[in-house]
């Protein structure tokens, strides 16, 4: 356990922060329904690709109202709020998603969560991601290492690519395999906190996630796997810049640190080479 100049600001919000988690979970949980349609209000924005219920809204005013209490001076960046300027000039913000997962918690499935993660000058410092159907509770401090339910979090031991257990979209799990040999594809696992979450506790391998993925998916929960031993980051091998104008991020992919380079190195050669062909065609 490491020593991190932010220990004592994380000292101070950690208790507020997570009782206002958990109680957001049991908020948005009284409108889940495992296995059928969420009784909340459904709309769609976006021009109707993403749905939006009235579970999300209620538990982004609540988490807003409650950490931004917690916590007055930091900024506010969440799925579910008009995005204010304001957030790029503050040293702390709040990064929020409120049903992180939104189209399983509409349907029923149980992998949906409230993530939140807290930025200090760029840096993910604090994490926690609530999977109320799971009752799975994760949280990282940074230098503080990983939990699940109070319990420490490993990322898995593995080394190889070949049989690694992996989720994501099928389009980078075929460019994986490509090159890595044979998958354990498991399941896509719709809540991007959730899959990076699992790659922190071992019990996947490798999480992939497709371009225009934002920050408040992933911020939390990517400390998470930092504290656990692991890496995110785009498939060129760029770690996610957050808080930045446009908060919205490439394909990315997610490991163990052992792995990951490996991960990283398979993808761009795949990428180099689908590229390569496509230039041949267009020449032909």
């Amino acid at each position: 356990m490491r020593s991190s100049p932010h220990d004592d600001l994380i000292a101070s919000v950690a208790p507020a922060a997570r009782a206002v988690t958990r109680e957001a979970g049991a908020l948005a949980f009284r409108s889940f329904r495992r296995g059928a349609q969420t009784t909340a209000k459904l709309w769609y924005k976006n021009r109707g690709s993403s749905p939006v219920t009235a579970a999300d809204m209620a538990v982004d005013s609540f988490l807003k109202e409650q950490l931004s209490h917690a916590l007055p001076e930091a900024g506010w960046l969440s799925e579910e709020t008009a995005d204010n300027p304001a957030r790029l000039d503050r040293r702390l913000v709040w990064i929020v998603d409120p049903i992180d997962g939104t189209r399983a918690f509409v349907s029923g499935h149980p992998d949906w969560c409230i993530a939140v993660g807290l930025l200090a000058e760029g840096r993910p410092v604090f994490g926690l991601v609530y999977a109320p159907a799971h009752d799975h509770f994760y949280e990282a401090a940074l230098g503080r290492g990983a939990t699940r339910n109070g319990l420490p979090l490993k990322v898995s031991d593995r080394t190889r690519l070949d049989g690694a257990r992996v989720s994501g979209p099928k389009p980078l799990q075929d460019a994986l395999e490509r090159r890595a040999g044979t998958l354990d594809r498991l399941p896509k696992i719709p809540s991007l906190a959730l899959r990076l979450a699992r790659v922190a506790e071992g019990s996947l391998d490798i999480g992939l996630v497709s371009a225009n993925s934002c920050d408040w998916d992933l911020a939390g929960a990517d400390l998470i796997l930092h504290e656990a031993g692991g890496r995110i980051t785009g498939l060129d091998g760029t770690p996610l810049a957050y808080n930045q104008p446009e908060p919205i991020h490439g394909e990315l992919a997610a490991a163990p640190s052992q792995l990951h380079p490996r991960v990283i190195e398979a993808m761009r050669t795949t990428t180099q080479a689908v590229s390569n062909h496509a230039a041949r065609s267009n020449r032909s």
